[in-house]
């Protein structure tokens, strides 16, 4: 029976420890069981409520795969605290095969799924009343509940108890500078993007020391966010604007906005930064805009409610220039967003998404797995790969020789006791050293490393498959999986224009991924973060000419 480990502790305030425990404890039940241990996942300080934990997913693929018959975990809540999500996860395991044991529950049924998952939640629901009840406390006696705004400080001290004091801000002055500047040349007439713009020329720090964006200045009127929309910058504090719930669909956070009545509102006037006039400059503004024909028109239309296609390269394009990201410019056309919003990048060409696509599928499929550059790969990869395991059998081998001699040593304490030598002394040193051949013999449970063994012909592997997919992309009922496997070979992809007009694409690939894609499960057992391997020309950033 082979046994699949899984561990997660949610919170940054708990000890990595808490993964070691867990694992150890789930070793010895493994033993119990008469399986084997033959994969370890784990995830920390990440919360149970989201299955988007790159521990869990692993263990997911690993599991499609075929490669264990059994996930042993300390609890049910390890694996998901959320009652959806837990029955999904179900599901997909039974499918293939997969059996889910607990420490806390034995062997999980469709019982436990529905009672524990149903428990499970509700402990979730009421840590959130909890939290939320300790923070509303807090803003009521004028205190933050939580993050940080752009033009306060954070203050450190001790309260009379000896406890840290959370929740108080000061003015910083030098920013409250910055922002009633930005109330008077909004109330002016300059734009949000102007005064970014302006602002970023004049090298002046933005939010959490990035640039300036129009959108950080405009923020939504309604929602309250934003430099111009923040009333805590008249001395009145507003909490329970917004709530979050998860999106079933992706596992992310999705704010909506709770009704007027169930905000509170605390005045603070020791934080004002701006006046009622400028304030009421900016809100009258504000709304001349709101009624201009252009803003109802395009808010008649609901923009907001067409979905976005998802695109082969979204979240990956880099600028060559400044380094910026890229942002769509109409229908079918992308460009650098720091070029077109803040004007600070001079590479402002934009370019067809189709061109870029096509160009990154050629690169993929025909030029970034050439055979010389994968052969070189994989002999260094093994080479590199398989130094790890040497130096993990050589650790063993050493930990079995300190065991044999630690025994030995106890085997003679034995002798000396069955002689008639017994003091306290002895005894305590024979409890101590019987403890170490103990932790000794634990270490030895872990299953001896296996070598890593690439297929010789990986290249031909691997370009039939991104070609097989590169097809799929045209089936718009399977387009969705094809685009996330491909979009996993990509790290970055760097489009520059030079000073003649010539463009170049780079693509950095994810070379993990492009073996796992070849072949499935070659490196399950390898640590991708420590494996340092200097490849061949053929995988250095690769340039395509459009």
């Amino acid at each position: 029976m082979r046994i699949a480990i899984y561990a997660r502790f949610s919170s940054t305030m708990q000890s990595e420890a808490s993964i070691e425990d867990q694992t150890r404890l789930c070793v010895e039940h493994a033993d119990r069981l008469g399986g084997s241990v033959v994969e370890m996942f784990s995830d920390m300080a990440l919360s149970g409520a989201s299955m988007h934990r790159p521990g869990l997913e692993s263990l997911m693929r690993q599991a499609e795969q075929g490669a264990f018959d059994v996930v042993l975990a300390e609890a049910l809540d390890r694996l998901s605290r959320d009652q959806a999500d837990m029955a999904t996860l179900y599901k997909r395991l039974s499918f293939y095969g997969v059996r889910v044991v607990t420490l806390s529950e034995g062997e999980i049924n469709e019982l436990h799924v529905g009672l524990k998952g149903t428990m499970n939640q509700l402990f979730l629901k009421d840590l959130a009343n909890k939290t939320r009840r300790g923070l509303r406390g807090r803003v009521e006696a004028g205190r933050s509940g939580g993050g940080k705004s752009y033009g306060y400080d954070v203050v450190r001290r001790l309260g009379e108890d000896g406890e840290m004091v959370t929740g108080e801000r000061t003015i910083n002055d030098h920013e409250a500078q910055i922002i009633r500047k930005i109330f008077r040349e909004f109330s002016e007439g300059h734009s949000p993007k102007a005064i970014a713009r302006k602002l970023n020329e004049d090298q002046v720090p933005g939010p959490r020391g990035r640039m300036w964006r129009d959108t950080a200045i405009r923020g939504h009127r309604t929602r309250g966010t934003g430099i111009l929309n923040n009333e805590l910058y008249i001395g009145r504090m507003v909490w329970n604007r917004l709530r979050y719930i998860k999106d079933p669909s992706t596992g992310k956070r999705v704010s909506r906005q709770n009704p007027e009545s169930a905000w509170v509102i605390t005045d603070v006037p020791e934080l004002r930064i701006v006046d009622d006039e400028l304030w009421a400059a900016v809100k009258h503004r504000q709304g001349e805009i709101e009624s201009s024909p252009r803003v109802k028109s395009i808010k008649e239309s609901r923009f907001w409610e067409r979905r976005r296609k998802t695109h082969l390269l979204t979240g990956l394009l880099q600028c060559g220039c400044c380094g910026g990201g890229f942002a769509a410019v109409g229908r079918d056309y992308v460009a650098c967003s720091t070029a077109r919003k803040l004007q600070t990048c001079e590479q402002k060409k934009s370019f067809k998404r189709g061109d870029l696509e096509a160009a990154v599928l050629d690169l993929l499929k025909d030029r970034l797995m050439q055979p010389d550059a994968v052969a070189e790969f994989v002999t260094a990869f093994a080479k590199e790969a398989n130094g790890q395991r040497d130096a993990q059998e050589a650790d063993r081998q050493r930990v079995q020789r300190d065991r044999n001699a630690l025994a030995g040593k106890i085997d003679g304490l034995y002798d000396a006791i069955a002689n008639g030598l017994r003091t306290d002394g002895l005894l305590q040193r024979l409890k101590q050293m019987e403890a170490d051949l103990s932790a000794l013999d634990e270490r030895l449970q872990t299953p001896a490393p296996s070598p890593v063994r690439l297929h010789p012909k990986l290249s031909e592997h691997y370009r039939s498959k991104v070609g097989a997919l590169a097809e799929t992309l045209k089936d718009p009922e399977i387009r969705t999986a094809a685009l996330d496997i491909i979009r996993s070979l990509i790290e970055q992809v760097i489009v520059t224009v030079s000073a003649d007009g010539q463009v170049s694409v780079e693509l950095h690939g994810a070379i993990t991924a492009m073996i796992e894609a070849a072949q499935p499960g070659a490196l399950s057992d390898v640590d991708h973060c420590s494996v340092k391997v200097v490849a061949g020309v053929g995988f250095e950033p690769t340039t395509f000419r459009l």
